[in-house]
Parts: structure tokens; sequence; C-alpha cells
């Protein structure tokens, strides 16, 4: 089978870089595959440190000329490559995918488009697209696929392929280990405490700040048993004086931008992500499960389908810091249950996010195309 990923984010691209290549690093094994990317993302830059993989800087965005040559590019590669499947991972790639293929003689490829996100698919550019360059669409939720069925793209083309991670790299610690990441993220301080963190980034949305508001609602006992860890682009001004207002800053540590978080979720007891908006599946709630800690969600998107509330993990409104504080002071008070709850975390994972139940529910998407 030959395949060709595409996806328009220069830069990090967070969960679409990871999405992407979860499936080329296993696929790539077995087919040939190709990811076309902007020359500025991380997707390509890893793709290209990849043995195995083709890769091709295409601009999805830009100026009308630029889309006309990229579109002339991709339109040239599709007719030399005949690709069995394409696979578009955003609404820019998608809609250049869709006119390099129109009005192609010979074989056209089968289109595979997946939504990352539960925003609404009402626009006229989404109704061209679920019309002309769509054949099937991946939902990586029940969430997403709920909010599709809603959408103008049919429901018959819709299949739901959950995430997976890689258990065999995100794992539970030995207690070496866990020192090991302690003495790197943490000041000596703080290294006893009870550590609550995140690799779910700092975006607005994530809502990070409300576990900085809750834990400061503690009782200063069990809030100086505590500490935050994050990692993530480093705040701005404007959320360290948020941090700052609520008397956080001696027990929120931010770690930056990190190229791999496994020894970042090796330092943690409780993981955490608390958005209010926009959230699918989450790879990092499923990354911190894997790795053997019960995990804190909103009931947003599809977060709440990960966890299982009071065996591994725990549910509570969006935007209620109250509600995240009589947590955390309920884990404070019995402490002895994370243990149970990591183990529960690490065996949901190894069911249900495994990396090759992942890859072989979307191959099997692909293969619709027989």
């Amino acid at each position: 089978m030959k395949i060709l990923y595409t996806n328009f984010h220069k830069g990090d691209g967070g969960g679409h870089t990871t999405y992407v290549m979860s499936l080329a690093r296993i696929l790539c094994q077995k087919s040939q595959v190709t990811i076309g990317a902007p020359r500025t993302s991380r997707l390509l830059a890893e793709a290209e440190a990849l043995p195995g993989l083709r890769t091709v800087a295409l601009e999805f965005k830009g100026r009308l000329m630029q889309q006309f040559s990229a579109l002339r590019r991709l339109r040239a590669l599709l007719r030399k490559e005949q690709f069995d499947v394409v696979h578009v991972n955003g609404s820019a790639d998608h809609r250049l995918c869709m006119l390099a293929t129109m009005g192609m003689g010979g074989k056209r490829p089968f289109i595979v488009y997946t939504q990352h996100n539960d925003r609404t698919a009402s626009s006229l550019g989404a109704r061209v697209r679920a019309k002309w360059g769509t054949n099937r669409v991946i939902c990586v939720c029940r969430h997403t696929f709920r909010c599709m069925r809603q959408s103008v793209f049919r429901n018959e083309d819709l299949r739901v392929v959950h995430n997976g991670v890689d258990t065999d790299k995100y794992r539970p610690a030995c207690r070496d280990k866990t020192a090991e990441a302690r003495t790197r993220f943490l000041p000596p301080a703080l290294r006893d405490r009870l550590v609550i963190g995140s690799n779910a980034g700092t975006a607005d949305y994530k809502n990070w700040i409300d576990m900085v508001a809750a834990v400061s609602l503690l009782p200063a006992a069990q809030r100086e048993q505590i500490v935050i860890l994050i990692a993530g682009k480093l705040p701005g001004e404007e959320k360290l004086a948020e941090v700052a207002a609520l008397g956080m800053l001696d027990q929120v540590v931010f770690t930056g931008l990190l190229d791999d978080v496994e020894l970042f979720l090796a330092a943690l007891d409780v993981g955490f992500v608390l958005s209010t908006r926009v959230e699918t599946i989450s790879f990092a709630c499923r990354e911190m499960m894997a790795a053997g800690k019960p995990v804190i969600v909103t009931s947003v998107g599809g977060l709440p389908e990960n966890v299982t509330e009071g065996r591994n993990g725990w549910v509570v409104p969006p935007e209620a810091p109250q509600a995240v504080a009589r947590t955390v002071s309920d884990i404070l008070k019995n402490r002895g249950v994370l243990r149970a709850m990591g183990l529960d975390a690490r065996s949901t994972a190894l069911k249900e996010f495994s990396l090759e139940t992942f890859v072989g529910n979307t191959e099997r998407v692909y293969r619709e195309n027989a």
C-alpha cells in the first residue's frame, strides 16, 4: 500500500505530529509511506530523521500564487506516485488535496480525513470537502463522532478510531527513575511532595491555571504537601501574574518545551488535563495513564472516555477550581489509593490505548478502499 500523510501545521504541530508519526513509524515497515508537511514543521523534521519514510516539503497555506504553486507540485506528486491512500489531518491540507485530485485520470487516491477536534464542520468549505474530497472520516473519540453526525459529512463515512500511544515507551517508572526525574525537574525542597503534573501543554484552553487555583484553595497544611509540575511552552507574563496573585509561584514548576516527556512522566504522582474546549481524546492523558498515573480530567470532549471515575482517575466539571480542590484534598487524605489506581490506569492503557490497536483499526479504514 502507498500512503501519503499530510498536515498543514508549521512549527510544533502538537497532537497532529504525534498522530501522524505514530501511524507512519509502524506502517512504513510494510507500506510505502510519504509525509507531506511544511518545511518548518516538526512533523517534517521527525519524518526526515526516520529511516524508511519519504518526505516532501509542502506549504498548504499562503498567498494565492504560493497556493497555486503548491497545488501544481502536489498534483504532480499524486500523478507520479499513484498513492492508494491520502490521509489528511487539517482543513488546509484537506482542501489542497481535494483540488489536486479533481479531474485526475486513472486511479484516484482514497482520501481519509481525521477530525482532530470537536469544532462544528458546517462551513461552505467543509461542505465542498465532504462532497468532493472525502471517502472516510476518522473520529478520534466517540464525542467527536457524535459531533460529526451533526455535520455536513456523510454519516456512512464516519469511523471511530481512538488514538493510541506507545505503551512500551510510556510505562511505570522504577524508584530510581522517579528519583532521577525529580532531581532533574524539581528543586530539592519540593522533591518529596505529592507531584501533580501535566504534559498537555500551556495553551489557554488547557486551563492548567485551574489546578493552580485549586491547590491555592486548600488549607495551608495540605497546600504545602503539593508541587505542580507542567511541561509545555513557558507561559507569558499575564499567566505568571495570575500564579503570583494566587500565592503559588513557589509551588508551580514549568519545564518549558520537552522533546521527550518520558522522564517527565516518571516524576508525577497524579496527572491532570483540565481543558475547557476543543479537546478530544488527549494524547497527553493517555501517555500519563500508560505511565501508570491516575489522571484528573474535566468532563469536556472525549476526556471522560479515558478514565473510570474512582478507579484510574477522576472527572470534574470544567472551570471549577473548587471541585478540583476537593478531589486533590481527598487524594491527600488517602494517598495509598494512588498505587492501585495507577495500576488500573496502566492496565486500561494496555487494553485500550495500544499503538497496535490504533494502527490496526486505522489500517482497516484504509482497506475499505479495496
